[in-house]
């Protein structure tokens, strides 16, 4: 039997979801096994495994994708819905009874039709396979544990989250709960190379365990585009009395592209350098609610068979967008209620009890220029010149709002999910 009384003093468990993403040229350092890195994945055993999770998690997604957008209408959104599920994925391995059910039913998962154990090692290896060093593209989701020092662990708990997760366990004192936060920042602004820099100000006294998750992400478009080429200021439109300045790129390329006559949309598809890719959804003016309405997995999967590849007059503005959300009150709504109540169920975790979850905190970062983002070095690209097209290429122009998603490969995996309503307004 796993569930037990709770105590009457709950003892908080903050999770914090920290994503930070850069758009940048960059050269990937194999990690070494020595510091602890999973090095190897056995890819042709699960592509099954990562198939059914990905379309899964595709569906997370855009769930969530549309709560934010009933709490946030008319503005940006931004998150890395990759690094949510799986945080919630290890929150549920330590979770049980009707608190694990709950998290792991909102995730997408049908606990009849699919084991636990079959979710959780689904999770492991993509995790694994998302770390697997890959040229030219630095893609690292990493999440850090801080334990109060009081708090008795369960020994195979610290062992199954190092080695299954691949996350680093700390002994924080918190009962000087600003220390605690400098550790924490100082921790993650480290990890996150000074771009992420004071974002836990809130601890609670009786808080015993922060988890953060974060995703760093580096990649060089496939096709740069030449500044040279960039306008300075261009129109878009925000809504009917709005517009802002912003700077748009241009460039006359081979893309994968399509019209989706159903959606009332445009769909881009603009590659990384290696392993990676970005989707540009535009819908019609006035069709932003019904194309979000209808995506999901199967909407991916229809794009990825109709892309089709050719020469397109592109202009895609230059901006950076980022988006800090409270996402506890919306995981609640979802249906993740027990492990925020006083019967949260983590006994997987430690033998104390009472522990239930405090907050979810989700903070992105994403940056688009032409080969980087400022401040970052970037080696010489050489742009060749447009060549001489004799057939009209389609112009796709990115002046209003549109959607968009970074996708990794080999995973089939989410990495990004946003919609640029304001590209100045951030």
């Amino acid at each position: 039997m796993c569930c037990y009384l709770p105590s009457k003093m709950s003892l908080f468990l903050h999770l914090v979801l920290l994503v930070l993403v850069l758009h940048a040229p960059m050269y990937c350092v194999t990690p070494n096994s020595s510091e602890g890195k999973v090095t190897t994945c056995h890819l042709t055993h699960q592509n099954a495994t990562l198939y059914k999770l990905s379309s899964i998690n595709a569906d997370f997604a855009f769930n969530l994708y549309r709560r934010l957008t009933m709490e946030t209408p008319d503005q940006n959104i931004f998150f890395s819905p990759v690094s949510i599920s799986a945080a919630l994925d290890m929150l549920s391995f330590v979770a049980c009874c009707s608190t694990q059910t709950q998290i792991l039913e909102v995730l997408g998962f049908n606990l009849t039709d699919t084991a636990i154990a079959e979710i959780q090692q689904g999770f492991q290896h993509l995790i694994c396979s998302l770390n697997f060093p890959k040229k030219e593209l630095e893609l690292q989701m990493e999440s850090a544990l801080f334990i109060g020092k009081h708090l008795k662990p369960l020994a195979k708990f610290l062992n199954d989250v190092k080695t299954l997760y691949e996350t680093e366990v700390f002994s924080t004192d918190f009962s000087d709960v600003y220390a605690a936060q400098q550790e924490i920042n100082s921790h993650v602004e480290k990890q996150t190379k000074g771009k992420v820099v004071g974002f836990i100000q809130d601890l609670q006294p009786n808080t015993i365990m922060v988890l953060v998750n974060y995703i760093h992400f580096k990649a060089q478009w496939a096709n740069p585009f030449d500044p040279s080429k960039t306008e300075d200021s261009s129109s878009f439109l925000v809504d009917k009395g709005t517009r802002v300045q912003v700077p748009m790129m241009h460039q006359i390329q081979q893309y994968y592209h399509l019209v989706d006559m159903e959606l009332n949309c445009t769909v881009l598809q603009m590659d990384y350098s290696r392993n990676a890719l970005a989707l540009f959804v535009l819908p019609k003016d006035g069709q932003m609610e019904w194309v979000e309405a209808a995506m999901s997995s199967k909407t991916l999967k229809k794009w990825n068979r109709l892309l089709q590849k050719g020469w397109v007059d592109l202009f895609v503005p230059k901006f950076s967008i980022s988006a800090t959300y409270d996402l506890g009150a919306i995981l609640l709504k979802m249906g993740i209620q027990d492990a925020f109540a006083e019967n949260a169920d983590f006994p997987g975790l430690t033998k104390d009890n009472g522990l239930k979850l405090s907050n979810v905190a989700h903070n992105a970062v994403l940056h688009i220029g032409e080969k980087g983002t400022e401040g970052v070095a970037v080696p010489e690209v050489r742009f060749l010149d447009q060549p001489e097209i004799t057939l009209l290429q389609p112009i796709i122009q990115f002046d209003r709002s549109f959607m968009l998603l970074i996708l990794e490969k080999s995973t089939r995996s989410i990495l990004f999910l946003g919609k640029v309503v304001n590209p100045v307004g951030v």
